[in-house]
């Protein structure tokens, strides 16, 4: 178990940061690998099938692209392989930060905030995209492929919890998709949404933003319904 510790610590216990779409805008490029394999297969994914796929596991989005595309006889794990494949090659040539999001992770670090990324990519797709977070941004990696139960189960978010050796209640979540959210909010967390491709309607316990650029320390401790401690 790792424990992170520092002699004045602020509010949150830890901050736990979604990757895709929260952190960096990859929504864009998992639809170009998506559409690819799709074509691949001699079809084309819907829109609906699209929205649905994100914030999914690796095997629950390839059970919706192939039976979007009507071919449930499809093998699952050589879809994945192959969209691991390209997506990898993507990543390393276009990953590109959301607006605000790499500000605030500097000033929760700077605060001295433990974080966690909790992502429902595996750990070799999030082993590239670490190289544009880095690689001291976060003290725990939770990766979908490491866990038992990937969201919308609150697994992960209760891995990084663990991990950190914090309380999941005194924790902040920070999410874009209705998957995620639902984790999130599974798990016991304060959760932040700041919606990126699929739109959220008003859900209970759940503060909503256009964009991390609006977001700071005061509101995620304000989430918490405490002030802030000075570090």
């Amino acid at each position: 178990m790792i424990r992170v510790t520092t002699t004045a610590v602020p509010h949150p216990a830890a901050v736990l940061f979604d990757m895709d779409g929260t952190l960096v805008d990859s929504e864009k490029l998992w639809d170009v690998a998506l559409q690819e394999l799709a074509a691949v297969y001699g079809g084309v994914l819907s829109a609906a099938a699209r929205r649905a796929i994100i914030g999914t596991s690796m095997a629950d989005a390839m059970r919706i692209l192939h039976d979007d595309l009507g071919q449930p006889h499809r093998d699952p794990q050589a879809s994945a392989a192959w969209i691991d494949a390209r997506i990898l090659e993507l990543f390393r040539t276009g990953l590109r930060w959301r607006p605000g999001a790499l500000a605030l992770l500097r000033a929760v670090r700077t605060a001295g905030i433990p974080t966690a990324l909790v992502t429902s990519s595996g750990r070799p797709l999030v082993e590239v995209a670490l190289d544009t977070l880095g690689r001291d941004s976060f003290d725990v990696v939770v990766c979908g492929d490491e866990v038992d139960a990937a969201k919308p189960h609150p697994e992960p978010y209760l891995t990084a919890a663990r991990l950190l050796g914090v309380p999941i209640g005194r924790c902040v979540a920070i999410e874009d998709s209705p998957t995620g959210v639902a984790s999130a909010l599974a798990s016991g967390a304060a959760v932040l949404a700041v919606p990126a491709e699929v739109p959220l309607g008003p859900l209970d316990g759940v503060h909503q933003l256009d964009s991390l650029t609006s977001a700071d320390l005061e509101l995620l401790a304000a989430l918490l319904g405490e002030p802030p401690v000075d570090a």
